[in-house]
């Protein structure tokens, strides 16, 4: 069995060196060959992990929900794709929540060691990829034009800090949401798409299903131009008691989808996966149990179909 970690260096704890050459000595006892590389600047991740299809057995990532973002996309059309270990060292870590997958180093490295997977869904936004989120509107710039510097002195306040400064300068947008049955359009504040169970490191679907081939879809409604408190009071409503908590009354729109069209003004950017991504009006897609991840075993997990690594 053959493995390839990759490591970023600048994401929180990874900047000790020596960390990353202590966790390859752990994954030797597990694989025969461990290969290391660390990444030097945005997109060596999804170089390296393109290449690992077909040569390796396991591709274990240690960073934050961005570097995953980019593992994905590298391998999502590739075939022969390795099992993905995540070791979370960035700011939300919402994958890896959604996982139960703990930032405890140690504790991360048993669950990929012990060698038992998932399939996992992920989603097509016209030609790029995405795992867990995508999100437009309020709040949603704030994981990729928060600076670094602030996220490691701040954690995840640096996000706090940059929606706070949102709240005086954001306007509703119209959006319509198609399938081939219906359309749905109106003017909304925030925009979710999720296959999560947590989202900007809260719980907003505990009971999210991340292997059925659907994705969650909240559109919190927003009826003047300039976003006011209304809006603001059930988007912190959906964070704080999640998309089980909310209702008709709430004036949010719930569907839970595969397949849609979303058509946006071309100014409105997405957020993917904590990344920015599209401009504008997307096809979206669901590709079902698509990739393989290591989680914690049946008994301490709420996944049903969980798979024991091959050994050769």
């Amino acid at each position: 069995m053959k493995c390839l970690y990759i490591y970023n260096p600048k994401s929180g704890k990874m900047q000790n060196e020596s960390l990353a050459n202590f966790i390859q000595k752990k994954l030797k006892t597990c694989f025969q060959e461990v290969a290391i590389k660390p990444t030097q600047k945005q997109g060596d991740a999804g170089l390296f992990a393109s290449d690992a299809c077909g040569k390796y057995d396991s591709l274990v990532v240690a960073g934050g929900d961005g570097t995953i973002n980019e593992v994905i996309n590298a391998i999502a059309t590739k075939a022969n794709r390795p099992n993905i270990g995540i070791i979370p060292t960035g700011t939300a870590n919402d994958l890896a929540h959604s996982l139960k997958i703990p930032n405890n180093i140690n504790k991360a490295l048993k669950i990929i060691l012990k060698g038992e997977t998932i399939s996992h869904d992920i989603f097509r936004i016209n030609n790029r990829y995405g795992i867990y989120v995508c999100a437009f509107g309020i709040f949603t710039k704030a994981s990729y034009q928060t600076e670094q510097i602030e996220k490691k002195k701040l954690g995840y306040l640096a996000y706090v800090k940059f929606g706070i400064k949102e709240l005086f300068s954001s306007n509703s947008f119209k959006v319509s949401i198609q399938t081939e049955d219906t359309t749905i359009t109106g003017d909304y504040a925030l925009g979710l798409i999720t296959n999560s169970r947590y989202v900007a490191g809260q719980k907003v679907n505990g009971k999210a299903n991340l292997s059925d081939g659907y994705v969650d879809i909240v559109l919190v409604e927003a009826t003047k131009k300039k976003v006011t408190i209304k809006p603001l009071m059930k988007i912190a409503k959906l964070f704080m008691l999640g998309i089980n908590n909310l209702n008709k009354f709430d004036h949010c729109k719930l569907m839970h989808l595969n397949k849609f069209r979303v058509i946006l003004a071309d100014d409105i950017t997405t957020n993917i996966d904590g990344e920015k991504g599209e401009n504008g009006s997307f096809e979206f897609e669901v590709l079902p149990k698509h990739v393989e991840i290591y989680v914690k075993s049946k008994n301490n997990s709420p996944f049903k179909e969980i798979v024991k690594r091959k050994t050769t």
